[in-house]
């Protein structure tokens, strides 16, 4: 059974493939990731990855529990829009946004944009023109570390096709852009190392990595980072011999690893933006 429900009940009133989500389990994840997260940096937003199931239903679960919503296209945008999900809690994401798409976020009211390359953040400054409506965007770097998981879901070394590289300085040179355009306001930074990660040590060290290089930026060129995102990719256990960390070791290895970093650098203290996926519905 599932949820207090027969399986064979289930598969006589639908057939099968049946997907069956229990909706306890689904909140009491949710409340999870809030607490220990939330618990330890009290200005913390869970954005839940819309990539690894999304319905009507589950967004609007979503939306009760008070988290977030990363998207990656139009579709699940539109989706979020249509089940009511507050706009200005969905963060698009994705490295290969369409001008239509980029276009209706901003008519929507998407509350963050993701930049994950240049082309991306010609494209939103274009659409900016002469308005005088600036889009609040996270800038994705790419930190160059491996977080030893499966080479196709790698999504953080220096040759991955996600976010703008820090290693050859185009990161630095992409954010000092970004400040220039009069259309884009840089709120904060982003990586996403892959998924699913069963160590915590690459977090680790990508909070370092960032924290030095937001120091860097802030004494060239004053940039403020009021929010960073360590993404997502926490694990679930998939077969009895490998189990995964619990969330609240996740939480304690990201939340010390920021404070001991915004600490070290003389930072102000970001809001931090965590999007946990398949760790909620799997």
């Amino acid at each position: 059974e599932i949820g207090g429900c027969s399986y064979r009940d289930l598969v006589a009133q639908f057939g099968t493939p049946l997907y069956v989500f229990d909706e306890v389990s689904l909140r009491q994840q949710c409340r999870r990731f809030v607490k220990e997260f939330g618990g330890r940096h009290a200005d913390s937003l869970i954005i839940y990855a819309a990539k690894a199931y999304l319905n009507p239903a589950l967004a609007q679960l979503l939306a009760e529990e008070g988290l977030g919503l990363d998207v990656v296209a139009g579709g699940e945008m539109a989706l979020a829009r249509a089940a009511g999900f507050p706009m200005d809690r969905v963060y698009f994401h994705g490295n290969n946004k369409s001008e239509e798409e980029l276009r209706l976020a901003r008519r929507w009211g998407v509350g963050k944009v993701v930049m994950d390359n240049l082309y991306e953040m010609h494209l939103l400054a274009s659409l900016g023109g002469r308005s005088r409506k600036r889009t609040q965007a996270l800038l994705r770097l790419n930190p160059g570390i491996d977080p030893h998981t499966h080479a196709f879901t790698t999504t953080g070394v220096t040759d991955s096709k996600f976010g703008i590289p820090m290693a050859t300085g185009q990161a630095e040179a992409a954010l000092a852009e970004a400040m220039e355009t009069p259309s884009i306001e840089v709120v904060g930074l982003h990586v996403h190392l892959g998924s699913p990660i069963y160590e915590l040590e690459p977090y680790v060290e990508a909070v370092r990595r960032v924290m030095e290089f937001a120091a860097l930026c802030r004494q060239k060129y004053g940039f403020q980072m009021r929010e960073f995102s360590p993404g997502g990719g926490f694990a679930i256990q998939y077969t009895r011999d490998r189990p995964c960390p619990p969330v609240a070791d996740y939480a304690n290895a990201i939340v010390t690893a920021l404070h001991d970093g915004v600490k070290r650098a003389g930072l102000e203290m970001p809001r931090l933006i965590l999007e946990p996926g398949r760790a909620i519905v799997g």
